[in-house]
């Protein structure tokens, strides 16, 4: 299939009703969330993937802004034909509490002083980033995710998002991330907000009229894009190139090309970010830590999705130790999990810069799918010695046109149809075990929608009970849900 963008977007803007709660005990009012949007949500609200983005990162994932340069910053991974396919799932993409592309963040106006937050915003976690995207994610009605992915701090949140809801996510893939942020990683952040803090146009945050932190914003990014980077690639962009001249200046202009680059993306960076954004972010990242008592194993007890962790072999930032350790306290929990790694000289930035391989590893863990990554857990059954009209008024109610028909202990006997009641009405008979369908197709959980698409094609119908070894009802399957995630041709 020939990859294609998603074409022209636009970022929108959800508002939280009520008070946010943040892990700190402070509440914050008045919260706004920027996302964007690409593909639709079908109608049983189960093709939901939730991208993340990074410390630089912002809701503007895919496609193009009217009259912008460049695409979104994860256009190599988002549109038809890519694995995060807008033609089979709908994608949400947005900027996190703290930042500074349109949610709410010390940028944000002060609805109690009229005037920019600045450092009067309160300390924010990756916790409370979640808790504003579930907030979001509710908003659309949705009440399970088929998947959370994201990289570097992304894939912080993918992880939040498996331990502080492990019910609302299906799948996840965090990359290039960790469970918890290490002596090194904290005292890098920490150069780079002392880079900010101790330029003198930051006034204690308050620089939102006049002046900007321009110097120090500028010299934090350089550094931490140093750390996004590998020696190997550094090699082979730069090697020890001079910039613009044949020798050596003996002096302390710029002399080689990587010092130009890095000098070029600070200077880029001031002009999209805001300094103290920066601050909260990082230590944000700081604050991070899923281990409970010391063990990383009882942090993800309770994790219920199926995980797919990709590391980079070149990474120094988040080493592949890192996402190993990952690995191996979810197979502690006996977790559903995979583990693989980017072969790639880029070092951290790889999962900003490896379409190939990252397409290929995410296309196949999201086409893995079982019945009961897309199934409805059903909970509208009957009971045998109900009555027609019992089952009449329960299908309007619930607006299903199959209902499970169960004996006292909750074992699958027949299915009652929409046909099946209109057979009643044309025969006059009045029970519902002679009216119902007793020769009742099933499936279970673990099999795969194609088996199941071939099963509901072979026997022409339309629904499908999904049940256990011993007949319990475990939930229902349509050939709508599962006609989406069918790859086209």
């Amino acid at each position: 299939m020939k990859k294609e963008s998603v074409g022209t977007v636009e970022t929108k803007f959800f508002n939280i009703e009520e008070d946010l709660l943040l892990e700190s005990g402070k509440t914050l009012k008045n919260v706004t969330i920027s996302y964007e949007t690409y593909g639709k949500l079908n109608k049983e609200k189960n093709n939901a993937i939730l991208v993340c983005h990074a410390l630089s990162g912002d809701a503007h994932a895919a496609g193009w802004h009217e009259n912008a340069k460049k695409p979104g910053w994860w256009e190599i991974m988002i549109g038809p034909g890519k694995s995060l396919d807008s033609e089979k799932y709908f994608i949400i993409s947005s900027n996190v509490i703290g930042g500074c592309k349109g949610s709410t963040g010390p940028s944000s106006t002060n609805p109690v002083t009229r005037k920019e937050y600045g450092l009067d915003f309160p300390v924010v976690t990756i916790k409370d980033m979640v808790t504003g995207q579930k907030k979001l994610i509710e908003h659309f009605g949705i009440k399970q995710l088929l998947a959370v992915i994201g990289g570097s701090m992304g894939g912080m949140q993918v992880l939040e998002w498996m331990v502080s809801y492990p019910k609302m996510v299906k799948k996840a893939i965090p990359i290039a991330s960790t469970a918890n942020s290490s002596p090194q990683q904290i005292a890098f952040n920490e150069v780079g907000r002392q880079a900010i803090v101790t330029d003198p146009a930051w006034k204690n945050g308050n620089y939102y009229i006049g002046e900007k932190p321009k110097n120090g914003l500028s010299l934090a990014r350089m550094i931490a894009h140093i750390t996004y980077l590998s020696d190997e690639s550094m090699y082979e962009k730069f090697g020890r190139n001079l910039q613009d001249k044949e020798e050596f200046s003996y002096d302390f202009t710029l002399d080689f090309q990587v010092e130009s680059y890095l000098h070029y993306q600070g200077e880029s960076f001031v002009k999209r970010f805001d300094a103290n954004s920066y601050l909260y972010i990082t230590k944000a990242i700081d604050y991070f830590d899923l281990s409970v008592n010391g063990s990383l194993i009882e942090g993800l007890k309770n994790v219920e999705s199926k995980v797919k962790i990709i590391a980079i072999d070149s990474d120094w930032l988040y080493p592949t130790s890192q996402s190993l350790e990952i690995l191996t306290a979810l197979n502690a929990n006996e977790v559903d999990v995979s583990y693989s790694e980017l072969q790639s000289s880029y070092g951290h930035d790889a999962f900003l810069l490896e379409d190939g391989q990252l397409n290929y590893l995410i296309a196949n863990f999201l086409s893995d799918t079982r019945i009961e990554d897309i199934m409805t857990e059903y909970t509208c059954t009957i009971d045998k010695n109900a009555k027609i009209d019992q089952a009449a008024k329960l299908m309007m109610d619930k607006r299903v046109t199959h209902l499970p028909v169960v004996t006292e202990d909750g074992t699958l006997i027949g299915i009652l149809t929409a046909w099946d009641l209109s057979k009643s009405i044309a025969t006059g008979d009045d029970d519902l075990e002679k009216i119902m369908t007793k020769d009742v197709k099933t499936c279970k959980s673990d099999e795969s929608i194609e088996t199941i698409a071939r099963r509901m094609k072979k026997y022409d119908i339309s629904c499908l009970p999904v049940v256990d070894d011993d007949l319990k009802i475990k939930g229902i399957i349509t050939t709508d849900q599962i006609s989406h995630l069918l790859t086209k041709t």
